[in-house]
């Protein structure tokens, strides 16, 4: 399966712990491939199945790794833990809420909670649908791997297949791994976070860039600049104007950024000695959760970029590409 949210790790470890981490995201990241594949039909009614666990026994490993991912779609961070080790289990409750949420999502690779459905196939083996408002998502199991209190079930998503290895405690199965390495909740978690702020600012980047392209458009078909970004949206069916020009989608027109405040100003010349000019920043909109970089974009087309602390970028600070010449 492929993720959401998915981006790259700043630390660098050679520990066991650490290499599982990188197991599991070689799995989440390719998310274009992921989200062409999975289904967009509207989620279903909510059943028992989306408030109760999937009804499989926990003692039985398919049935405890089906619970746990049935957890995970449903966001029930109370039941998700049930199904960790001890120590992974003390880690997840000490993660803020956000980030709680955050890692179900990523385990099942869809944003939105969910019903989870279950089928068998025709090998008698386990089927695991996630159906959310937007996308579905299933998990097909394979034949379980058993070795001693150890037991590695195959899981296939989409067009590859993921090992969870799950291992047998007093209290019943608990996820130990993902890829045949110990799975670190805390390095897992620190990825992810890393991972989605820089999908953040990737989309800021290529945001501004859309900018600045339909507004440069907008002033070649009427000769002025917008005065606002609500200007360059959806044209109505009687056809473009200025009011609605049919540049960007109603959500950048509005000026809607994950993770990041527009701000959009015309600059007059001095003395009219020159055509009016504009300038665009993004700036974190909870600086340093939701992204660190500011950007800044003007007539020039030249976009910056700084770590501003949650201040907004300027027309003085370095441009992101050092090949873009200074103009």
């Amino acid at each position: 399966m492929t993720p959401m949210p998915a981006p790259r790790f700043a630390a660098r470890s050679y520990s066991l712990s650490a290499i599982a981490v990188f197991a599991f995201a070689s799995v989440a990241s390719s998310r274009p491939a992921y989200s062409q594949a999975q289904s967009t039909k509207p989620a279903p009614p909510q059943n028992s199945l989306g408030t109760a666990p999937v009804a499989l026994a926990s003692d039985d490993p398919s049935g405890a790794l089906a619970n746990a991912l049935s957890a995970a779609c449903r966001h029930d961070v109370s039941a998700f833990s049930n199904f960790l080790t001890a120590s992974s289990a003390a880690s997840y409750r000490k993660l803020d809420p956000v980030q709680q949420i955050a890692f179900l999502a990523r385990m099942v690779q869809l944003q939105d909670n969910g019903v989870p459905l279950l089928s068998t196939s025709t090998e008698g083996r386990p089927i695991l649908r996630c159906e959310t408002k937007g996308l579905t998502g299933d998990f097909r199991f394979g034949v379980p791997r058993m070795d001693e209190n150890l037991v590695y079930i195959p899981v296939q998503l989409v067009d590859r297949s993921v090992d969870f290895g799950l291992v047998r405690t007093s209290s019943g199965w608990k996820l130990l791994s993902l890829g045949l390495v110990v799975l670190d909740v805390p390095q897992l978690t620190g990825m992810w976070l890393h991972e989605d702020l820089q999908a953040r600012e990737d989309n800021a980047i290529s945001a501004l860039r859309k900018l600045a392209s339909a507004i440069g458009a907008y002033q070649r078909a009427f000769e002025r600049l917008p005065e606002s970004l609500n200007e360059l949206g959806p044209a109505p069916s009687s056809g473009i104007s200025p009011d609605a020009a049919g540049l960007v989608s109603a959500e950048l027109a509005a000026g809607h950024l994950e993770g990041y405040a527009l701000r959009y100003r015309i600059v007059p010349p001095p003395n009219n000695s020159r055509p009016a000019e504009f300038e665009i920043a993004a700036t974190p909109a909870d600086y340093p959760k939701s992204s660190v970089r500011s950007f800044f974009i003007d007539s020039t087309g030249v976009l910056r970029a700084a770590d501003k602390h949650g201040a907004p970028a300027t027309v003085a600070d370095p441009p992101l590409d050092s090949s873009q010449p200074e103009e």
